[in-house]
C-alpha cells in the first residue's frame, strides 16, 4: 500500500486499481481542532491539481481540501457528511474524504512520502 502526501496536508492511499482514497492528515485535524461540518465534492466532477475539491469545517476554522492529483471523483464518504467528526477520530482510516480516479498517476512522483512529509511538519 503506497500513501504519499501533499504540503496542505492531504494524504493519498494509493490503491491497485487506479483510484486514490483522499483524506487530511492528523496534523491537519490537530490543527483544525472539533471538525463539525465537511463539504464533499459531487461524484463524477473532474479535477485538477490544487482545485479546491471540499471544504472542512470546526468550531475553530474552514478549511479548503485540495485535490492533489488529476482525476474524477468516483465515490464520496457519506458517512463522513453523516459523523464529521470521524475526520478527528480516525483521520486516516474512516475519517476519509473521497475517492479519485487517477487520469495521471506520474503526477504522484510529485507528491512526498510518509518521511517527508513528517520532516515537513516537525519543520513547520
Amino acid at each position: 500500500m503506497t500513501i504519499k502526501y501533499t504540503p496542505d496536508h492531504e494524504w493519498l492511499q494509493i490503491e491497485a486499481d487506479g483510484t486514490a482514497i483522499v483524506g487530511i492528515t492528523i496534523h491537519a485535524q490537530d490543527a483544525l481542532g472539533d471538525v463539525v461540518y465537511v463539504d464533499l465534492p459531487a461524484v463524477g466532477t473532474s479535477f485538477k491539481p490544487q482545485d479546491v475539491a471540499g471544504v472542512v469545517e470546526s468550531v475553530k476554522a474552514a478549511a479548503d481540501v485540495y485535490m492533489p492529483v488529476t482525476g474524477e471523483i468516483t465515490e464520496v464518504n457519506e458517512a463522513l457528511r453523516d459523523d464529521p467528526s470521524l475526520a478527528n477520530t480516525d483521520p486516516l482510516g474512516a475519517g476519509w474524504f473521497f475517492k479519485v480516479k487517477l487520469s495521471n498517476p506520474s503526477e504522484l512522483d510529485a507528491l512526498m512520502d510518509k518521511t517527508t512529509y513528517d520532516d515537513l511538519v516537525k519543520n513547520a
